[in-house]
């Protein structure tokens, strides 16, 4: 009796891995044995970087907060201080959208946040 070496499957599994391998260079896009370890650390970067790419998105929405903040002559930590106080629940994705796109609107929530900082700040320096 033949040897069975369910070569279909075995096919179908090595094709898989050299259609995700595609687009890689040199013999890890052509050789299953290079293209497999290749396809693996990929998947293993791509996990990784799906949770970075939060953290990569949260730094550039501070940064555009904290740029237009400036500008309007208050720092980034004082401007969320006075948000907080004042009772406003904006995240930095929606302020930094509207750093960028609406000022008036940013002009407004800024003003508010300023106004209740140094309300604060008076209170307590008359205390």
């Amino acid at each position: 009796m033949p040897r069975a070496t369910n070569g279909p499957a075995s096919r179908k599994r090595r094709k898989r891995i050299l259609l995700r391998a595609k687009g890689f260079r040199g013999f890890r896009s052509k050789l299953f044995r290079y293209a497999k370890d290749a396809v693996y650390k990929a998947w293993q970067y791509e996990y990784r970087d799906r949770k970075r790419r939060k953290g990569q998105f949260r730094r550039l929405w501070i940064a555009r907060i904290s740029a237009a903040v400036r500008d309007r002559g208050l720092t980034y930590s004082r401007f969320m201080e006075g948000l907080k106080a004042a009772n406003i629940d904006l995240d930095r994705k929606v302020l930094a959208d509207l750093a960028v796109s609406d000022e008036k609107a940013f002009d407004a929530i800024f003003a508010q946040a300023k106004k209740t900082i140094e309300a604060k700040d008076g209170a307590a320096l008359r205390a």
